[in-house]
């Protein structure tokens, strides 16, 4: 380690820039290429989306929302941000994570399979995190699982053990709390 990088108290260098984790939510107009303009500017820098979500949201105006999940330095953020709101289809670059209390959600379906001690366990859990059981057979269930990101995961990792065989995520959609809109 270089003398100039002095080991904190929490266990990361004091100098090293902070790796953070935000949400961002795009207003674009919807039509073709956008979603292909967003992602090439990620994908162009290097910059990792860890969750991309899109959707129609004003028919009348042909508008979608595009909802993005990134990390990166507080710079490398404010490059995105800055860089997002230069496109040319996009009205609006709003950092969730930034602008206070946002409410965020994920589906998940999780196909299980197993028998036994196996089967009741994962039933078990699945009541504890409100999953649902939206398909079922002798061998396996398929629960639906809608929450915050992390109770998501945990809800995944606690059913590896008991036959996890397959699951598909939506990836993150977002609101700001209180009366104003994006």
């Amino acid at each position: 380690m270089p003398s100039s990088i002095q080991p904190s108290v929490y266990g990361a260098a004091i100098g090293e820039p902070q790796i953070e984790k935000r949400t961002i939510a795009v207003l674009v107009d919807n039509e073709p290429g956008v979603l292909a303009r967003v992602i090439g500017l990620f994908s162009g820098r290097g910059y990792n989306i860890e969750s991309l979500t899109v959707s129609e949201v004003d028919q009348e105006n042909r508008l979608s929302r595009i909802t993005v999940v990134t990390s990166g330095t507080p710079q490398i953020l404010e490059q995105i941000k800055a860089q997002l709101d230069r496109l040319v289809p996009v009205h609006r670059v709003r950092d969730l994570t930034m602008a206070g209390g946002f409410v965020e959600r994920e589906l998940a379906l999780v196909k299980v399979a197993g028998t036994g001690e196996k089967r009741v366990e994962a039933l078990r859990i699945a009541d504890i995190f409100k999953a649902e059981v939206v398909d079922a057979g002798l061998d396996y269930f398929v629960f639906q699982i809608q929450h915050r990101s992390d109770k998501v995961d945990r809800f995944i990792e606690l059913m590896r053990p008991l036959g996890l065989v397959e699951l598909a995520r939506t990836g993150v959609v977002a609101i700001l709390r209180g009366a104003k809109g994006l």
